[in-house]
């Protein structure tokens, strides 16, 4: 097949239309210096107007489809998600922004304990400033959670 066509002179031209391909194409410039003659006589088109947009929309759109990179995972940004979901447990930060937070203080004092048994399991094998926050993450959170406990007793005998 590909004999015929060079014995007739026709030739064919595969063009990639995929979202990506104008951007590849504007970062790296073709490369004519192949082995082989062109046979080509095509003078270079200017792009359209109406291409212009298409190809400035496109590199928009692949630029809004890629998810934000997300941030490492750390043993701190663990130890603050858990310290985040108590302190939502008590009522403290509300899980919807505008809307009122709801007490949960069994699902409280359960990621208190997660993080009492972290500290447990990991003495030893933790750095300073890692010790220290999750130290301190337990101090406050029992603190709180003492006190809000308290609260709810006395609310419930009035």
């Amino acid at each position: 097949m590909a004999e015929e066509e060079k014995e007739s002179g026709r030739s064919f031209r595969v063009e990639d239309r995929r979202r990506f391909a104008s951007i590849l194409e504007e970062s790296q410039p073709g490369d004519e210096s192949s082995d082989e003659p062109s046979d080509r006589a095509e003078a270079p088109r200017s792009p359209s107007e109406e291409e212009q947009r298409a190809s400035s929309s496109s590199r928009a759109e692949a630029r809004q489809a890629v998810p934000p990179p997300r941030p490492e995972i750390s043993f701190s940004s663990f130890i603050l998600g858990l310290s985040t979901q108590a302190l939502m447990y008590m009522g403290e930060i509300p899980p919807v922004p505008g809307q009122p937070g709801q007490t949960d203080l069994s699902a409280a004092q359960q990621m208190i304990d997660v993080l009492a048994m972290l500290k447990q399991k990991t003495a030893g094998n933790l750095d300073a400033g890692e010790e220290a926050m999750l130290g301190n993450a337990l101090f406050d959170l029992r603190m709180r959670y003492i006190e809000l406990a308290r609260k709810t007793r006395e609310g419930a005998k009035e």
